[in-house]
């Protein structure tokens, strides 16, 4: 996958080894929609990604009708918790929250951001575009891996991350990441790929 417009850095990080490994994700931009509940169910969830990928094509046409430059609409990403953990761990999906979001090469800026959003708004109005925000975003250390199957078959690939932190004298911090390198409407579930990845603190 060739990521135009992002660095080498970014593109590096979105072709994880198969093995987890420590990173250092530096401060980027995103597009990002925060939601409650399932994101199998919830219209919630289903209107933030409409909104996301919206922009993100509006910006990407609009800044090469503008200004000549192209860049790849990057995955969709999302991070995940919940008020009470343990209903997280438990898989109580209606109580997860989570933030939807796209990252975005620095050649967008908050300008390409309001005229996007003001040219969708005119043409389709989807209805989560006036909860998408435009932020910038560092994670830090962290670690990751990659990830090759159904959704709900993750638990013992985030239990293997999850060892490998305690393991490089880590421990978590912050929110569970998850970058979606397939499409579900295109890919069976067996061949999805996902990067789960955990920001981390040393112990």
């Amino acid at each position: 996958m060739t990521m135009a417009g992002f660095s080498k850095e970014i593109e590096a990080l979105l072709k994880p080894k198969k093995e987890p490994a420590l990173v250092t994700v530096p401060e980027m931009s995103y597009m990002m929609v925060d939601g409650k509940g399932d994101p199998n169910t919830a219209a919630e969830y289903a209107q933030a990604i409409e909104a996301l990928y919206g922009l993100a094509y509006t910006m990407k046409f609009a800044i090469k009708k503008s200004r000549g430059e192209e860049f790849k609409v990057g995955p969709l990403e999302g991070l995940w918790w919940a008020e009470d953990m343990e209903n997280f761990a438990a898989g109580r999906k209606d109580e997860w929250l989570w933030t939807a979001m796209i990252m975005l090469p620095d050649l967008v800026t908050r300008a390409d951001f309001d005229s996007a959003a003001s040219e969708l708004k005119r043409k389709k109005d989807p209805p989560a575009l006036s909860n998408v925000r435009l932020e910038r975003w560092e994670e830090g250390l962290s670690a990751q891996l990659p990830y090759v199957g159904p959704y709900k078959d993750e638990g013992p690939a985030i239990a293997r991350l999850h060892r490998f932190i305690g393991e490089q004298g880590c421990r978590l911090r912050g929110k569970h990441h998850e970058i979606y390198m397939g499409d579900p409407r295109r890919a069976a579930p067996e061949k999805l790929k996902t990067i789960i990845r955990q920001p981390v603190e040393k112990a």
